[in-house]
């Protein structure tokens, strides 16, 4: 799906008081030395956090809105289908192939693609179904069986290896594609390239301020609301741009390219090997089999039983074998800390295991990942963490919200204000502006939702002042 007084994606967001600031629209001019070491970067940082804001605001506020509602879906989720997932606690649970044979009568359609025992003491055993009638291709059908009893208590439609429902899944593709396909991931890429652009740029303005234009107190108009975005985006800055690093990891182009970073790295996340005869860790850890009513061999209850007996705890999740050459593969889901997420293939013929992968065992950058993930979907730390995301997303919100008043106000109340001047670029000594640009080539290149905007937005300033040269040139003729 990430601030400081001048860090939020809003236009405006760095400039305080009236024409008078410091900050406000006058012609480029040398700043004085004694400013600090800033001071030739500021007036460039200040126009590219204003132009960022103005034009990628509206899409990091779709962002933040539907963030925070996802944050929140996953305590809806259990509410609202507590029926389906929690049981009242019995006696003994039944073996795990008889919950599966009632989930079979009760649903005979597709093929059973993985199965989720009963975790808990009160939660039901999934049964996932693939290949059924009006379930979309990448989804499943979870049927929720009573472990106790074998009663069925429902079935949903289920996406992702959270194990998201209905609800929870419309929320997330409405925050990952806007219910858009492929081409809707380009909204929220855009919005995680920019984001730690602008706040770290709002950071930089901030601090870069003298520190009597920083208070909220005893303020009034646009110096209090400039004060106000300043404070609520420092604290939120770092938030924002974790958001943004690990929101690109899994996005469509710079996805891409870390994936391929992290491969030439030997950074890759392995998987175990589904071969019946056992392997290296290769990566064909197979997603779903085509497994009838998955029950292959020795049966399910003695492969369940090799994995307990290679310490896999719960939660996991049975994988049937794919073909009649592939193994089960019995892995642990636990995405909340700390982790599970050991994994092991077990042969159908034999019920012996033949190889086994241990979280401690990934590459430094795969656990990176995997956390990185799991924190950013409010996964890690449970509760605590969604009510961070929404503290977040709900401060992502006021920031853009007080950056375009800022604005406005800055155009005293009649229209929004004057764009900052063009011509920064041109106080940034060449020491420091080439390897600058040479770094900002190099980011540009790995996240190309951040570098063609910025080309873009390069080439029409570059224009509009062409233009505006020539008629300057005209006047005084």
């Amino acid at each position: 799906m990430s601030t400081a007084p001048s860090t939020s994606p809003t236009p405006g967001s760095a400039r305080a008081g009236g024409p008078s600031s410091d900050e406000a629209p006058q012609a480029a001019a040398p700043a004085p030395k004694s400013r600090g070491p800033w001071a030739p970067l500021r007036p460039l940082i200040l126009r590219l956090h204003f132009y960022a804001g103005v034009f990628v605001a509206p899409f990091l506020l779709v962002a933040a809105v539907t963030g925070f509602l996802y944050a929140g879906a996953f305590q809806a989720e259990k509410l609202v289908y507590s029926h389906e997932m929690t049981v009242p606690v019995g006696d003994a649970k039944l073996p795990i192939s008889e919950q599966v044979d009632a989930a079979r009568k009760a649903h005979p359609e597709g093929a059973v693609s993985a199965v989720r025992p009963s975790p808990a003491d009160d939660a039901t055993t999934r049964v996932m179904l693939s290949g059924v009638e009006g379930v979309d291709a990448t989804h499943t059908l979870a049927v929720f069986v009573d472990p106790y009893t074998g009663k069925v208590r429902g079935a949903l439609e289920q996406y992702g290896s959270t194990g998201a429902l209905p609800l929870r899944t419309w929320i997330g593709e409405l925050h990952r594609d806007l219910h858009l396909g492929e081409n809707g991931r380009l909204y929220s890429e855009l919005a995680a390239s920019w984001l730690w652009v602008i706040a770290g740029g709002g950071l930089v303005l901030w601090f870069s301020r003298r520190r009597a234009l920083r208070k909220v107190r005893g303020t009034a108009g646009r110096r209090r609301t400039l004060g106000l975005h300043g404070t609520v985006g420092v604290w939120a800055a770092v938030g924002f741009i974790f958001l943004s690093a690990t929101g690109l990891t899994w996005s469509t182009y710079a996805g891409a390219n870390i994936d391929v970073l992290r491969t030439s790295l030997g950074q890759a996340t392995p998987s175990v090997s589904a071969a019946a005869g056992g392997g290296e860790h290769a990566g064909h850890d197979t997603a779903s089999g085509a497994g009838g009513d998955g029950e292959h061999g020795v049966g399910l209850d003695t492969i369940l039983a090799a994995a307990r007996a290679e310490g896999l705890g719960d939660p996991v999740e049975i994988v049937p074998p794919a073909d009649a050459s592939s193994a089960y593969v019995v892995k642990q889901v636990q995405r909340s800390w700390p982790e599970k997420q050991d994994a092991v293939a077990v042969d159908p013929a034999t019920g012996e295991v033949t190889d086994v992968l241990r979280f401690d065992d990934h590459p430094l950058l795969a656990k990176l990942t995997r956390w990185g993930i799991d924190l950013h979907t409010g996964v890690l730390f449970g509760l605590v963490n969604q009510l961070a995301l929404m503290l977040l997303a709900g401060s992502l919100i006021l920031l853009i919200v007080w950056g375009y008043r800022m604005w406005w106000q800055r155009g005293r109340g009649s229209a929004f204000g004057r764009p900052i001047p063009r011509g920064a670029w041109a106080q940034v000594p060449p020491h420091v502006l080439v390897p600058l640009m040479a770094a900002v080539a190099v980011v540009a290149y790995f996240v190309p939702l951040l570098g063609i905007p910025l080309a873009g937005f390069l080439v029409v300033d570059v224009v509009l002042g062409e233009i505006a040269q020539r008629r300057g040139r005209r006047t005084a003729a």
